[in-house]
Order: C-alpha cells, then structure tokens, then sequence
C-alpha cells in the first residue's frame, strides 16, 4: 500500500507539472513572462524535491526497534561488556540544566562507564558538580574549534571502548546503554543514533497554546526520515543522545572541527570509510528545546548553515568518495530541505503581483483546478500524515513556520555567498520577563503583512470595477497568504515566563498527608494531572475537598512498577498548584523523585498528531481570541506517560 501511494503522488506531481509548464503560463508581456516563469521555477523546484523522499522512501525501512530488541538479547547473552566513556561538553549551561544531565548520566544502569564532564566555560563551581556525581572534569582554556574541538579534547583523555555523547541539557534514560550496545555487537557498526525528544514544547506550540494539537518538527525527521535514511546507510549523527565505536572515530582523526555541525559531517565521514551507522526509533532521552521564538529560528539558521556548509567541505556529500548513489542522495536531500526555504519566500511574495502589479501568474481555468490542482493537493492533505508515522499535518505544519521564511532564506543565501556562521550555543532555562516578538522577527511580518493587505484592498477595488486578470485568485491567493502570517506573527510571540523548569503533564493517583486544624493526621486521595520538579497540580474538586485549616506536609505517588517515598510539600496551595519543599541539600526523596520523573523507561509517549480538520479549527479558535494561553499563570505542557519500570 505504501509503495502504492508514493506512486500515486508521484504521477500525480508529474501530472500537475505537465500542465504547468504546456497550459498555464502567462505570456502576454514580458513583466507577465518573467513572473510565470519565476512561479514555475518555484513550484517546480518544490514538487521535485519533495519527490525525492518519495523515492528513497520506496525501499523498505525499519525504524530500527526491532533489530534493537534482538541485538539486546544477543547482548546480554554473550560475554561483551565494553568500557563506555560519556561525554558531556558544555559551555555556560546554568547549573540546574546541567546537574540534571549528571545526575541522569551517573544512574545509568550500565555499571562499565566513566563520566567525563569537559567545560568550556571554565566555571569552577563545576569541579564540585563533577565530583557529586562520580564525573572527571576537564577544561581546556583554549575552547579551539566549539563543541568538536571539546569532544575531542576529551577523546584524548578518555580509553572506554565506546562513547557516548549527551548534550549538557539532556537527560537519558537508565537503560539508555543496555539498549544501545547490543548493536555495536556487529564489528561494523560504529554509531547508533537514538531520537531527540524534548522536556518543554518549543515555542511555536506554546506561543499558539497548540501543545495538544501540534508535534515539534524534530518528530518527523525522527519518526521518518531518519528510517528512510537507515534504509540507504545514511543515518544522520544528531550531535546528541548516541554512542560511537572509538576506533571508528580514531580512524577518522575524530571529530571534524572545521565543519559547523560537526556531528552531520563525523556521521558521512565514518560512511564513506564502510563503517554502518544505526538508527534506533527508541525516545532514550530528552532535552530543553529552544525558549524563544528568537532562539528557534536562530538554532534552525545554524543547522542550516552547518549542513550547507558541509557540501564545500572535502568531508561532505559532494566531495567524500566511497558512498554510494543512495547515501550520497539520501545525504544531499538534507540540503535540499535547506534550499527550499528560497522558494517557499518567493510562493509567499507572488500573490502581490495580482493587485499590486495587475499581473497573474498563473492561468488558471475551474476544469484545471478541478483536474489538476485539487487531486494533489487532496492527495498530499490525506496522505502526508499517513506517511510520517502521524508525526506532523500537511498544511498546519507549514503555516507556523512562514515565521522563518525570511531569516532562513537569508541564512542561505548567505551560505551560497561563502559566509559561515559561527557556532552559536541556545541558550537555555531562562526567565522570559515580559515576553513579546523580537523586533528582528516582526519587521518582515509586519511588512509583508501591510503589503499583503494593500494587495487584497487593491484586488477589491479592481472586482468592484468590473475585475481584473486573476482576481478570484488573488483574493483566495492573498487570504490564505494572510491567514498564514497571522498565524507566523501570533507563533513569533512569546509570552512572560517566570521559572523555566518544564511541567510534563500525565494522570496519576496520589495521596496528601497533613494535618487538620486540631493537629490530627488526615489523608486526601487526589488525582495528579502535572508534575514538574518544582512541583504538582491537581483536578480542581481536590482543592475544594480540602479541610479548613488543614496543614499539608506529604504527598504520595502511586506510580507504576516503583516505590518512592512521601514528597514534602509547601504547606499551602496556590492556583490549584503545591510546591515541593525540597532541603537546601541534596535529599533522597529528591533525587529518587527525580530519578523517577526523567529515568524510567517508557516516560516519553509516540504521540500521533490529531485530525488536521480539528487542528485548524483549534487554531482559529486561538486567533479570535486574542490573548488566550498566552498569560504568563498557563502551564505549557509536554505529555508523558506513566511507563512501564521495565527496561
């Protein structure tokens, strides 16, 4: 059926492509021609390049859990037991952001490890926080080469057999190694990458109060392309959450330090010299996704700087020998990912040319939409969900994202010039003060949307007069474009935030302990809807049960597969939220708490994205209702599920 459908898609791409080139083109003056033209240069750059994933997507793919499971039992079966350095480069990273990394790092179940914490920033409130955790630390004054230059700084210092890599903001699973070890049993794999998830909803989905609706970008490149990928012996190195065989690295002289995404370019640098690289669709850690709308597009520039900074280097997919056409292809389609973001500008630009300069660009007739556009665009609608594993819709997707158009388009064009972007590191776990769009990420909005509105004005003032070429198209055209930078301006705006800590949202049982107002012990069974590290929220009707007077000291958890002790809590409520009363110190409660809340297996659910119909409908009800989910007392909430114990 899968490969039923992409065929489908294809012939009917080829279909509409035909007609736009033989029957749709204007050419009744050269303004008209070289417009057209410009349109079908456009379309057709981005029909064709996404038939590209169409075609690698023929070959049969896995997303590698399977292969994991058996490798696993392999594993535990045979006498293996590699030593595992982990390494966790960092630079400038706040303290809670990395401790919880440590912390997570030094559970791991694998007891063959040794912790490696390599700081660039020289802080030396680190040296202790290494020793809390059982890490070795190292810095190294000279920070040459930015996160390459540091791994291999600590390559140099290390001798386990294997190593991992976590970025300071991410946090594994316990049994993150026992997962990802059996595949290295093969002689020739060299690296298993693992899915980036994420503790907090990036800003797109929060500044729209879309948490329920939307699923981050990185869902599809993990739950989709990345099997393509593994398919073609092209996994894609993330930079974070895998482990890697340390004799393919040394065959490599390591990390390549003159490439911006040093992990993209290391990844396709070991495929050319024969080693596999595998790909386990198993979410074995989380991290912080970018806080901002600001640090979003900024984070999304620097990837796409680093990846077409690659094919001028000797190490990148036009350059490297020994891959084969399907890797080189599967590799060269990320850029092309890139590249497309000229395009999609120029689509969002050419419905101006319908009232501002009395052109249409397109010759559309009511049989060719019917015969042409519209058996596309339906196929595209119902089967792009269908395709990515649920990971993301078809137009919802898109429309958010017309907030990067312009600073990606710009990012690339300055890559094509030769200009490289320097290694810039996301800031994390910040306070937000008053929220608000970034001046740099509203100018271009606000112009395109002042001239978007003088177009749609133009275009009515021409259809009350007796019309004008393409006029119905201009203003169904001009609506839509409108439509979607309304929804870019509301994404690009951030809304006050106080503490940063993420909440994770999941149902669970518990029970308060305190006191009544005569002093005697009392027990209140509630039902949990949030957990945070700072604290918990509950159903309403909990609060309400509460005795008068009463004093709050514990709570219980009733989790699956886990015992933890009574949590000490603030002992009054505020806005249906308690808040742990953790010591000063390090206690145990705490640190089996939070072991629980990031370690145990299972923790982080494959959401599918909800019905598209509904989506929108969601997302209109946020653009009537100005204001709604953004004040600063909403919690943004990630899912979570329960897990299982079992790993």
């Amino acid at each position: 059926m899968r490969r039923s459908l992409l065929a489908l898609l294809a012939l009917l791409a080829l279909h509409y492509l035909h007609w736009r080139v033989f029957h749709s083109l204007n050419l009744s003056s050269p303004l008209a021609t070289g417009l057209s033209l410009l349109l079908l240069l456009a379309e057709g750059w981005l029909l064709l390049s996404g038939l590209l994933p169409l075609l690698l997507a023929w070959r049969r793919f896995s997303d590698g859990r399977p292969e994991a499971d058996a490798a696993q039992a392999r594993w535990q079966a045979s006498g293996w037991r590699p030593t595992v350095d982990v390494l966790i480069p960092t630079c400038g990273e706040p303290l809670p952001v990395l401790e919880r990394c440590l912390r997570a790092c030094s559970q791991l179940r694998y007891p063959h490890r040794q912790l490696w914490l390599l700081d660039d920033a020289g802080r030396p409130e680190l040296v202790a926080l290494a020793a809390r955790y059982g890490a070795r630390y190292h810095h190294r004054p000279e920070r040459r080469h930015a996160k390459a230059g540091n791994l291999n700084a600590g390559l140099a210092l290390s001798q386990g057999e294997l190593v991992a890599v976590f970025d300071a903001d991410f946090v594994p699973q316990q049994h993150f190694l026992e997962r990802t070890i059996g595949l290295l049993l093969d002689p020739e794999v060299a690296l298993v990458q693992t899915p980036q998830h994420f503790l907090n909803a990036d800003p797109v989905m929060r500044n729209l109060a879309m948490e329920a609706w939307l699923l981050p970008d990185e869902e599809s490149f993990y739950r989709w392309i990345e099997p393509v990928r593994s398919a073609w012996e092209a996994v894609v190195c993330a930079g974070t959450s895998f482990l890697v065989r340390r004799s393919a690295l040394a065959e490599v002289d390591g990390f390549v330090e003159q490439a911006i995404s040093e992990d993209l370019v290391t990844g396709m640098l070991l495929a050319s010299r024969g080693w596999k690289l595998r790909y386990l669709g198993e979410k074995l850690s989380a991290g912080l996704a970018a806080e901002t709308m600001l640090d979003f597009v900024r984070q999304r520039q620097r990837w796409a700087a680093g990846t077409l900074q690659a094919l001028r280097l000797r190490q990148g997919p036009l350059r490297l020998r020994n891959l084969h056409p399907g890797q080189r292809l599967a590799y060269l389609e990320g850029a092309l990912h890139w590249f497309n973001t000229v395009p999609r500008l120029l689509l969002l630009l050419m419905p101006l040319s319908i009232g501002l300069l009395g052109v249409a660009p397109v010759l559309l007739t009511g049989s060719a939409v019917l015969g042409k556009l519209l058996p596309l665009w339906m196929a595209l609608l119902l089967s792009t969900g269908w395709l990515n594993r649920g990971s993301r819709h078809a137009l919802l997707a898109d429309l958010p994202g017309w907030a990067l158009a312009v600073p990606l388009a710009a990012t690339v064009l300055a890559s094509l010039w030769g200009r490289v972007q320097p290694f810039r590191i996301t800031p994390k776990h910040r306070e937000q003060g008053s929220g608000g769009i970034a001046p740099v990420l509203a100018l271009p909005l606000l112009l395109l949307l002042a001239l978007n509105g003088l177009n749609l004005a133009w275009i009515l003032r021409h259809l009350a007069a007796g019309g004008s070429p393409g006029g119905w198209l201009g203003m169904l055209w001009g609506g839509l474009t409108l439509l979607g930078l309304l929804v870019a301006l509301r994404a690009c705006s951030d809304p006050p935030a106080g503490d940063p800590s993420p909440w994770l949202g999941l149902e669970l049982e518990g029970a308060l302990l305190g006191r009544d107002r005569r002093g005697r012990p009392m027990e209140l069974a509630l039902s949990i809807t949030a957990l945070s590290e700072r604290g918990v929220v509950f159903h309403a009707s909990a609060a309400a049960a509460l005795p008068e007077g009463c004093q709050l000291e514990r709570l219980q958890l009733q989790v699956p597969d886990a015992a933890l002790p009574p949590l000490p809590v603030q002992p009054q409520l505020c806005d249906g939220r308690l808040h742990w009363a953790w010591p000063a110190e390090p206690c145990r409660e705490r640190e089996a708490f939070l072991h629980w809340l990031y370690g145990r297996p299972g923790a982080w659910p494959q959401r599918q994205a909800p019905p598209e119909w509904r989506a929108l409908l969601a997302l209109l009800r946020r653009l009537l209702s100005p204001g709604r989910g953004q004040r600063a007392a909403r919690l943004s909430l990630v899912p979570q599920a329960p897990g299982t114990g079992a790993g």
